[in-house]
């Protein structure tokens, strides 16, 4: 796996800016600081696969999704598919950057990541010195493994780096629970979360995913909301309600159009639910948005 070169492209359903790495690139590991080419990473955009940010020195700004965050190093900076970010890095930032597809993990750990909040219950998180010094020996390795030529070096990053996720894992969430990988509550959990980024803008209730679970709504629920502090509906609301800001955000389509996208039943239906969840009409959201970021 040798450097490869960032393309940037265009997504035509969301336009933003999708920095991946190589078109079917499944890992990859790179180092930045806050006086090297970052012009594509001020820009808005979004990565197919994971990425772990290890801030060694310096400070960064990140906008994720709407959320604004300041980190100071040393730090962990970790997100998953599809989320809407740009960085501002101080000058004198450091950050090594690890990437990769759910493809390129070893299938224990693939259950795991599609779970990231289980993992992770926040994206942004601080380290201390002990604690950066565990990161970046793993990253040391891994780094060493990518620049080589040696005989499976594939095989060794991804064992490598299924060992560095369980090591982030347990700094995020020292309780180590979303490590029980045979229990079947967590199971049911992840499985959960995959069916809804997948059927979310079809699929709007808690019984449609029970369903597709073999379960009742009821147990469903108690599971997700025991495990991720959150019921089900919360969670399928709050993946409809993303995807609708970003699309008056970055997008070109009407609120009618968003509407019918995301399956509901007309406008106004539309207009009640993003202002229940959001505090916002859609066009007041789009408008602040708009002004806030631009």
């Amino acid at each position: 796996m040798e450097l490869l070169e960032r393309v940037v492209t265009r997504n035509s359903d969301v336009q933003v800016y999708n920095c991946d790495y190589a078109e079917g690139a499944n890992f990859f590991m790179s180092e930045w600081n806050g006086l090297e080419c970052m012009g594509d990473m001020n820009v808005p955009h979004r990565h197919n696969g994971y990425s772990i940010d290890i801030l060694i020195k310096g400070s960064i700004r990140q906008s994720i999704d709407f959320k604004r965050y300041d980190m100071t190093a040393p730090a962990l900076m970790l997100m998953e598919p599809n989320q809407v970010h740009q960085h501002e890095m101080s000058e004198d930032a450091e950050l090594i950057n690890i990437y990769f597809t759910n493809d390129f993990l070893v299938p224990e750990m693939q259950g795991v990541v599609s779970c990231w909040r289980c993992v992770f219950s926040s994206g942004m998180v601080p380290l201390n010195e002990e604690q950066l010094e565990e990161v970046l020996s793993y990253a040391d390795l891994i780094r060493k493994e990518y620049n080589s030529d040696k005989l499976r070096k594939e095989a060794i990053i991804r064992n490598l780096l299924n060992a560095f996720v369980i090591a982030c894992g347990r700094i995020s969430e020292p309780s180590g629970n979303w490590m029980n990988a045979e229990s079947s509550q967590y199971n049911m959990a992840r499985q959960f979360k995959i069916l809804v980024d997948q059927h979310f803008h079809e699929k709007a209730q808690v019984s449609d995913y029970a369903e597709m679970l073999y379960v009742s709504p009821g147990h469903l629920n108690d599971t997700v909301k025991a495990l991720l502090g959150r019921n089900a509906k919360f969670i399928i609301d709050e993946k409809r309600i993303m995807e609708a800001k970003r699309l008056l955000y970055w997008g070109e389509h009407s609120i009618k159009q968003i509407a019918a996208r995301l399956n509901f039943e007309d406008d106004a239906y539309f207009n009640r639910f993003f202002k229940k969840h959001s505090g916002f009409t859609p066009a007041s959201f789009q408008k602040s948005i708009r002004e806030k970021y631009n």
